[in-house]
């Protein structure tokens, strides 16, 4: 059934795809458009284990508490999440989130962000320490439950992500542009090229946060 229920979905976006429905478009989607449709069968899908993991990639609709994210977390893999319900409905939820991962990967992969070398660790006092492919940066952080952001300050920057739970874990997601300016850093002090993909997201998928799934 749950097979059916991805199917389902998948087939829509692709729909939605080819007529101009994907996020990022201007054109409208009021008055029964496919956008709503893909609402209709998100919201259809109720307690069904497929839509609540779909929900699960927007950003506040699962609250995660601030003892939960006390830990050591490592990358397993590039993540993403979306700013509403109404844009992971209008995107194809499963579909345009494999799209960002299958774009982010290679991404990753030519900086050399993998587990072994990638990981967050918050402490009960509000400090962290991270590295990003091994370039490592500390400072303090402050979580808001209601609005899942994680705001991260270091003496060089400050950055904010947003909290979402996944089947493993959590991710840690920013906005496109946020991230890029944090990997064009890791990527100049590892000798690589600067990249310019991740920024190229945010003109094609409005509304969605990209970064890290991470597992303890």
């Amino acid at each position: 059934m749950k097979k059916v229920y991805i199917s389902i979905i998948a087939a829509l976006a692709l729909i939605a795809s080819s007529c101009g429905q994907m996020l990022g478009t201007t054109g409208s989607t009021s008055g029964g458009g496919l956008g709503d449709v893909i609402g209709n069968v998100l919201g259809s899908l109720g307690s069904a284990t497929t839509g609540n993991s779909l929900l699960n990639m927007v950003i506040g609709y699962i609250k995660i508490d601030q003892s939960e994210l006390i830990g050591t977390w490592n990358y397993t893999a590039p993540g993403c999440a979306f700013t509403s319900e109404k844009l992971l409905a209008k995107a194809g939820g499963a579909v345009a989130a494999g799209q960002v991962q299958e774009k982010l990967q290679p991404v990753y992969n030519s900086i050399g962000i993998k587990s072994s070398n990638t990981y967050f660790t918050f402490t009960q006092d509000n400090k962290f320490q991270a590295k990003v492919n091994g370039i490592p940066f500390s400072g303090t952080y402050t979580y808001d439950k209601e609005s899942a952001s994680l705001k991260m300050n270091t003496v060089l920057l400050s950055l904010t992500g947003y909290l979402t739970r996944t089947t493993n874990g959590m991710a840690l997601t920013f906005e496109s542009k946020k991230l890029l300016t944090v990997l064009q850093t890791v990527s100049a002090l590892s000798g690589n090229s600067t990249i310019q993909t991740v920024g190229d997201l945010s003109k094609q998928f409005d509304g969605v946060r990209v970064g890290f799934e991470l597992a303890k």
